[in-house]
């Protein structure tokens, strides 16, 4: 019988947070760091809107592109928290940031294309270009600067098949954030080289030290803008599967005829949630969001310290719920410094590497846990370090 798997499917590389999870399954006494879920319930209004919703009958398809009641929640509050401005038209409800990355990238990736990616940044994004027979090249990021996203940078690796940028701020693993006047900078390239940006802000609402600044804002990008956004991280609904993505006419037509055969529609249930967590969660001035991201802040002013204290340099994070500790005076590598963390701490943590090669010599801890396990956590990583120091004396 002939091979019926596709060369595509089959050169792809497995994700390398899948690795170490797997590795640490079925271990009773491993306490991971790894992953990247906030370790919160969602809150009681939100749940309380879809019980209502399968109460009163609603379990059939919605619209292809969602509830508009939703799309026009969505559109204001994009508008009045981030000052993205996109006409409820413009907006699918997708099943979680993930599909909207999907449906972006296939509605734009043709054969050879070049489609720029920040490295280190989230797993999927090159195996999806890869996939869809696109070029993922790799911009590479530093700890020096906060991982923040260079004009220099850029324009080394732009060519003359470049179409587009995956712009994933704040970013994970990193935590790093691309304030106003970094976005600044780099426009005038993406104009430039008349670059599309798909830009991902699935962790908007976790900044610590300032507000999320969107590359949408900026009026000279208004139409060459993908926008992905989410309930999962800010609202604690990763299981809902719930997100959305805003586009420019042309793009969004293109995205909702993929939308239409591949998925249909987003839950009905989940998105009445999402509506109730947009429109409750406005009167009552989204404390939710407040209350998880003052515990975040918390936790990670607990991880950099104690990071410190072992001596592992690690730049100040300011979004999501990570940092990225480099290992390299361990003698480790990333990748090494997770295996035999694992082995003779049972912490799991994940390698730099699964994010890029620019990841290799750090490790990604996410701090979306109790801070009891934390704290238990990071004294064994502490002790591992303190192990390796006197091997190598």
């Amino acid at each position: 019988m002939r091979d019926f798997v596709g060369k595509r499917a089959k050169n792809l590389k497995p994700s390398g947070i899948r690795k170490f999870f797997d590795l640490a399954a079925g271990r009773k006494d491993v306490i991971s760091l790894g992953v990247g879920e906030p370790d919160f319930i969602t809150p009681w209004y939100i749940r309380d809107a879809a019980i209502t919703a399968l109460k009163c009958g609603y379990t059939q398809y919605t619209s292809n592109k969602g509830i508009v009641e939703l799309r026009a929640e969505i559109s204001e509050y994009l508008s009045d928290r981030f000052n993205a401005n996109f006409d409820k038209d413009d907006i699918i409800v997708t099943m979680g940031a993930s599909e909207a990355i999907d449906l972006s990238l296939r509605a734009v990736v043709d054969e050879g294309d070049e489609i720029l990616i920040p490295d280190p940044s989230y797993v999927s994004y090159a195996p999806i270009v890869s996939l869809l027979g696109g070029v993922p090249v790799a911009v590479p990021t530093n700890g020096d600067n906060g991982f923040k996203l260079t004009a220099d940078n850029l324009e080394k690796v732009i060519t003359e098949k470049t179409k587009a940028l995956i712009f994933p701020y704040p970013n994970n693993p990193t935590g790093g954030v691309m304030e106003k006047e970094y976005i600044q900078k780099i426009i005038p390239v993406l104009l430039k080289h008349d670059l599309l940006v798909i830009s991902d802000e699935i962790y908007a609402e976790l900044t610590y030290g300032g507000e999320h600044c969107s590359i949408a804002s900026f009026p000279e990008m208004n139409k060459r803008v993908v926008l992905i956004g989410g309930f999962s991280k800010s609202f604690a609904m990763t299981g809902w599967r719930i997100g959305f993505v805003c586009a420019d006419a042309a793009i969004m037509q293109a995205m909702l005829k993929i939308h239409q055969y591949a998925a249909i529609c987003a839950p009905i249930f989940s998105q009445h949630a999402a509506l109730a967590a947009l429109k409750i969660g406005k009167k009552n001035g989204f404390s939710a969001i407040k209350d998880m991201r003052e515990e975040y802040d918390k936790r990670r002013k607990f991880m950099l310290g104690a990071l410190k204290r072992m001596g592992l340099n690690c730049f100040e994070p300011k979004g999501s719920f990570y940092v990225f500790p480099c290992v390299k005076n361990t003698g480790l590598s990333g990748e090494e410094f997770a295996t035999e963390l694992l082995n003779k701490k049972s912490v799991a943590v994940v390698p730099g590497i699964a994010f890029g090669e620019f990841g290799s010599d750090y490790i990604r801890c996410s701090y979306a846990y109790s801070m009891e396990a934390l704290k238990t956590a990071m004294d064994k990583i502490g002790e591992f370090v303190a192990e390796l120091v006197e091997t190598r004396k």
